[in-house]
């Protein structure tokens, strides 16, 4: 086979044509009669042993056409890919296939996406805002009470139900006298205040005791499910139960129990640390965006739509395995979330764009810099994963190819090379005014996880996960989120080549705040 033709379009698009020569076409048609004689059925032949050239006179010479294409269009496009001397990303699509009717050859187009060509403007010595970084002690209380009602014991108690009790309770819900599906419940527990179910239930019991039985008027809220939205509803509610929660005393013991610490003082000043260090990492990932913001308004790049969708692919799987690694079906998410996966992915497109976008700025950074990754950084990678995730080094390098930790190690660098050579400015003042001193050179932000652990990990979780029971080993103090569109996809792009209580229908899902 040969390259007839190689023209590039728009849009990073090339049209290779590839002439197949008689004998290779031949070669696949005998493969395709070998692989399809036993179903063909011929007059006069055991299934099996009639001649090709008899097939071929029956049924027409262009039977076994399909088969050989597929036989050989591996090989065409690999020979185009290696001969073409252009580079490419993905993997070509055939557009079009001529075969002549005496199958003394083919010619066969495929279209290919062109790594695009890159332009950058300055990249260093940009300036972006950083934010500023301080943990008053209002956060370190939240932080701390969260821990206390964590670990809050739970007493039966007999009185009237108060704020943040829970109510063991029987209901039954009615529209227009009609018990309506899902609005019912035995032996349901309720915390008051939680929000769980539509606005003005959980405040109607307040004041029931046990046993009493009440009648609850309420209206669904306009976004509910569209049987019930707007409509006016009974409830009928008996308390069978009611508990309190019995929050530890705040001192010394308190620190011993959920802690390491001897204090509560060392306790309260280990979370300032923490919540200190990840609001430090939050600030350098926000001054890194903002600077890469600032890089793409100087790039140009006509990118092809190969590339956009691989990317789109990415945040779709990272999107199912971050809800699947919480037992929800990513189906079932999105059906609460009141999304289709079709308009999830296309929510996705414009930072799936700007994703694409930042790579290839980075790798042309990378390649300017002529950044070069050693044997001994790529093990060091490996190694951090290992230990991240308690897996065999061998297992991590089995499951995560080589070549995608260098591109990893080389895009990072070239962040780093961005930040390392940035300017930091202070945020404004609430007054309005500048700050005073002049803007500091920038630090280099924290490295980025590597390749290892993108493919193992998660790092978000949907809405209503709620957090263990903190005991001797203590929880870092970070707030984690539903994963949506817009986090889906931060996930770099290959290179190229305990269930909770059912609820009903009278609860409001969760997730579901405006």
């Amino acid at each position: 086979m040969n390259i007839k033709s190689c023209e590039k379009k728009e849009k990073s698009m090339a049209e290779i044509i590839i002439e197949v020569d008689a004998e290779e076409l031949d070669n696949a048609i005998s493969e395709a009669y070998r692989k399809n004689k036993n179903r063909v059925s011929v007059p006069g032949f055991r299934k099996g042993k009639a001649p090709r050239k008899i097939i071929e006179r029956m049924y027409g010479s262009s039977i076994f056409h399909s088969d050989a294409l597929d036989i050989l269009l591996p090989g065409v496009i690999g020979y185009a890919m290696d001969e073409s001397e252009l580079k490419l990303v993905g993997y070509p699509q055939v557009s079009d296939v001529d075969i002549e009717e005496d199958s003394s050859g083919a010619v066969i187009t495929i279209m290919a996406s062109l790594y695009p060509d890159v332009k950058l403007g300055e990249y260093k010595g940009l300036s972006a805002v950083k934010p500023a970084v301080e943990v008053p002690e209002s956060e370190i209380d939240l932080e701390v009470d969260a821990v206390r009602q964590r670990n809050a014991r739970i007493e039966k108690v007999d009185r009237q139900v108060e704020n943040g009790d829970i109510a063991i309770i029987d209901f039954k819900g009615f529209l227009d006298g009609e018990a309506f599906e899902g609005g019912s419940g035995a032996g349901f527990e309720l915390e008051i205040g939680s929000g769980s179910f539509i606005p003005g239930f959980e405040e109607k019991l307040i004041g029931m005791a046990i046993n009493e039985q009440r009648d609850i008027d309420l209206i669904f809220p306009d976004e509910y499910k569209e049987d019930l939205a707007g409509k006016p509803v009974v409830f009928k509610v008996t308390l069978n139960e009611l508990r309190e929660k019995q929050l530890p005393e705040l001192d010394d013991e308190f620190a011993k129990d959920v802690s390491e610490f001897d204090t509560l003082d060392d306790y309260r000043a280990d979370l300032r640390g923490r919540i200190l260090k990840v609001k430090q990492e939050d600030a350098e990932s926000a001054f890194e965006n903002a600077l890469i913001d600032k890089l793409l308004e100087t790039v140009e790049a006509d990118i092809p739509d190969s590339m956009v969708e691989e990317q789109l692919d990415i945040g779709m799987q990272n999107f199912a395995r971050q809800v699947s690694s919480y037992g929800m079906e990513p189906s079932a998410y999105l059906q609460l979330m009141n999304t289709t996966p079709e308009l999830f992915r296309e929510n996705m497109r414009a930072s799936s764009e700007k994703q694409v976008k930042a790579i290839l700025a980075l790798s042309k950074i990378a390649e300017i810099e002529g950044i070069e990754v050693s044997e001994d950084e790529i093990e060091a990678e490996y190694k951090a994963a290992s230990e991240r995730f308690g897996t065999e080094i061998e297992k991590i390098k089995e499951s995560t190819e080589k070549e995608q930790v260098i591109y990893d190690i080389k895009l990072r660098r070239a962040t780093g090379i961005i930040t390392d050579n940035a300017i930091a400015e202070e945020p404004e003042r609430e007054d309005g005014e500048k700050p005073e001193k002049p803007p500091a050179k920038s630090k280099k932000a924290a490295p980025k996880k590597p390749a290892a652990d993108a493919e193992v990990s998660g790092d978000a979780e949907p809405a209503g996960t709620e957090p263990e029971k903190e005991t001797k080993q203590k929880k870092e103090p970070v707030a984690k989120t539903a994963p949506d569109a817009e986090t889906a996809v931060q996930e770099k792009p290959k290179k190229p080549a305990a269930k909770k209580q059912q609820k009903p229908a009278a609860q409001k899902p969760e997730g579901d705040e405006q």
